[in-house]
């Protein structure tokens, strides 16, 4: 009997451990799975050759779908060590959008000097400009990334870096962040090479917030041996946004300049603008309309299309968690040349519209 009784003891002592160990790790440590799922209808006309219309299912109407793991665990005096892992998902289909974790694969530190992090994510353009845009990065329709597809270039930034450490740090109502890609050239370590700098500032202003941001990045090519060149890309912003009351405004700037390293290849130079208002006149429906213009200034006059696109957009929240969302759009571009509304799909026509209704929801 005595023999028993001390066997149990050591299984509860044995699990009482183990218990505690599990409780502790569970407090000093954090995961979370999650995933953004949107997917819906366009319409859309000048979609093929002689003014050929479609529909058709698309996957991602505000937001591109997604999925992921992130989390966190406590090092202790204020430090973390923080990953994330995130890949795309094709809501049409089912299939994967590009690498399996395209979208972020990386860990870092996080601290009271910041946050660091090395592996795959977004840029620090990217995690800036994206509160200046008002369709919020919308895959249907927004030219705050790229312009349309159709033509010589998109004339915008890079969204995210391979081979990419980055770096961001808040103090009080300025956010500063920078990140350096490696080429990952033998030749040279500056061939391929991307950099990148932002500083956004907070300011209350006349009963509501003003948020301002400046960035800077530099795309760098390969050096062309006949020349001893590189193609060099090099994109800044500059923009500001204001929130009083049931409106948000936002105005952004971007000059885009490829100098080419090829005598073969011309430089390209292009400037967009864009512009818009969102009212929220009660918790669940926002109303949100936006215009983008991009001035090409690498064509010969008559001949640059210099589009413009006009976007409206009808939110209304089901949940905190589930949207319905309603957007139309239309894209005119001058002399006669082709634009379109898509960053992917090239544009038949010298104008287009689409209609997109859709769903979106969180986990």
């Amino acid at each position: 009997m005595h023999q028993v009784s001390s066997r149990t003891a050591i299984r509860l002592a044995i699990f009482a451990l183990v218990s505690a160990a599990a409780a502790s790790a569970q407090a000093q440590s954090s995961v979370q799975f999650y995933g953004l799922l949107d997917v819906g209808v366009e319409s859309l006309n000048n979609a093929g050759p002689n003014g050929a219309s479609t529909v058709k299912a698309i996957s991602g109407g505000m937001n591109t779908s997604r999925w992921g793991f992130r989390g966190s665990e406590d090092l202790g005096n204020g430090l973390k060590a923080v990953y994330n892992l995130e890949g795309g998902i094709l809501m049409d289909s089912g299939g994967q959008d590009g690498a399996l974790f395209r979208r972020q694969s990386y860990v870092g530190l996080d601290g009271a000097f910041g946050r660091v992090i090395i592996g795959r994510s977004f840029t620090s353009v990217y995690d800036t400009v994206i509160a200046y845009d008002p369709m919020g990065f919308a895959p249907y329709y927004s030219w705050a990334t790229s312009g349309p597809a159709t033509g010589p270039s998109k004339y915008g930034f890079t969204t995210g870096y391979d081979n990419l450490v980055k770096y961001a740090v808040t103090v009080g109502n300025f956010r500063f962040g920078a990140n350096y890609a490696f080429g990952e050239q033998a030749n040279s370590t500056a061939d391929s090479a991307k950099t990148g700098i932002t500083g956004a500032y907070k300011l209350p202003i006349g009963g509501g917030t003003a948020n301002f941001m400046a960035t800077w990045e530099r795309n760098n090519g390969n050096t062309v041996a006949a020349t001893g060149n590189r193609d060099e890309n090099t994109v800044w912003h500059v923009g500001a946004n204001y929130e009083t009351g049931p409106f948000k405004f936002w105005a952004v700037r971007r000059d885009y300049n490829l100098t080419a390293g090829s005598a073969l290849t011309a430089d390209v130079e292009a400037t967009t603008t864009w512009g818009g208002v969102a009212y929220k006149p009660n918790p669940v429906t926002t109303i949100t309309g936006a215009v983008y213009h991009i001035d090409v200034k690498n064509v010969a006059a008559g001949r640059d299309a210099d589009p413009t696109m006009y976007v409206a957009r009808y939110r209304y929240a089901l949940s905190k968690r589930t949207d319905l969302h309603v957007s139309a759009a239309y894209a005119k571009a001058k002399n006669g040349q082709l634009t379109g509304l898509s960053r992917d799909d090239a544009g038949f026509a010298n104008s287009q519209r689409g209609v997109t209704v859709g769903m979106q929801h969180r986990f």
